[in-house]
């Protein structure tokens, strides 16, 4: 790990004391003009943050682990959280948890918030970052593991699943089992939407058929879901399964077929994505493509005190494998086929 700047680092490269770097820090009006652009203007290029934890500045270690996910709404990420938390209390870590908004912008301002705060190591729920964030992390120097997704080059460490290969064996099963007008709910638009719906479409391409997406951009809901469904019904009145980027989509959609009529999965089949408990409460029960959320969160912090204790570790990246639920909303054959797609 890095040392962490100081202010005494900032004085020091300009040959001023630490009080006029403080007072700026505390009043950027109460130092002359031209030495408080000089001071921004080093801070800005050394991603200095400045701690608001003033106890844990003498300490090697704070014994706390920042964590930030997209949505604290999603049910998905408190899984996530579960996993972190149960090994990094047994290790006698703390952690800082806040949200981004599946923002980008505001992700960089929680990773300055939580370096101020003095953490010993990040975890991150979102492939990409900003450039501002991306120099922060380098110049800190703290663990960070990326987790959900697999970035093609994390920043330090990796641990989650390949989206789009899911969705790709996934659609290419239901294919081979003879379904062929395949359509895809996509809401939010988020990376991993994104890279489902791009799984999504290489299957049926490949097939010689035509991807039929239907997204929204807002945050997913059982009436937005059932919205999507009747739209991609009255477009493709002859559709016969449909793969949604989530459980909350799926579980919309089906509420939307059954009031419409359509027998599940005779009629249509449908796919979620998550295996969240909610699949175990419907009638028929929702069969949903598994995310082993609670093994990333054990996994990351497993990475995590690794490195901050200096061990090796042989994989950077660690791909985790999918499960399919026990639903019956594709058939008996299908089931079989999307189980298969977990061996891999």
């Amino acid at each position: 790990m890095k040392t962490r700047w100081t202010m005494q680092d900032i004085a020091e490269k300009l040959g001023i004391t630490k009080m006029t770097v403080s007072r700026y820090l505390k009043d950027p009006k109460s130092v002359s003009k031209e030495t408080g652009l000089k001071i921004a203007k080093l801070i800005d290029e050394l991603g200095y943050i400045a701690p608001k934890a003033p106890a844990m500045l003498s300490k090697s270690s704070s014994k706390a682990i920042g964590v930030i996910v997209p949505s604290f709404s999603n049910m998905v990420f408190s899984d996530v959280i579960l996993g972190v938390n149960n090994k990094a209390s047994k290790e006698g870590y703390s952690i800082l948890i806040t949200h981004m908004s599946y923002d980008m912008l505001e992700e960089e301002k929680q990773v300055a918030d939580l370096i101020s705060y003095q953490v010993d190591a990040l975890i991150l729920s979102e492939p990409k970052h900003t450039p501002l964030t991306l120099k922060r992390l380098k110049e800190y120097g703290l663990p960070v593991v990326e987790t959900m997704s697999l970035p093609y080059r994390p920043i330090d460490l990796a641990v989650g699943l390949d989206h789009e290969e899911i969705a790709y064996k996934c659609t290419k099963a239901l294919l081979e089992c003879g379904r062929r007008k395949i359509a895809y709910l996509a809401v939010r638009l988020d990376f991993r939407t994104l890279d489902r719906q791009k799984g999504y479409e290489k299957a049926m391409l490949e097939k010689g058929l035509e991807p039929l997406t239907f997204s929204s951009p807002e945050r997913s809901s059982f009436t937005m879901a059932g919205d999507l469904m009747r739209e991609a019904l009255a477009s493709h009145k002859d559709l016969d399964a449909i793969i949604c980027t989530n459980d909350d989509v799926a579980v919309g959609a089906m509420l939307a077929c059954q009031a419409l009529g359509i027998k599940i999965p005779d009629d249509l089949a449908i796919l979620g994505y998550n295996g969240l408990d909610i699949a175990n409460a419907t009638i028929p029960k929702l069969c949903s493509i598994k995310t082993p959320r609670l093994e990333i969160g054990e996994t990351a912090f497993d990475l995590i005190l690794k490195r901050l204790n200096h061990e090796k570790i042989l994989k950077k990246k660690i791909k985790l494998s999918h499960g399919i639920t026990d639903g019956a909303t594709v058939t008996k054959e299908e089931h079989q086929a999307l189980l298969k797609t977990c061996e891999d």
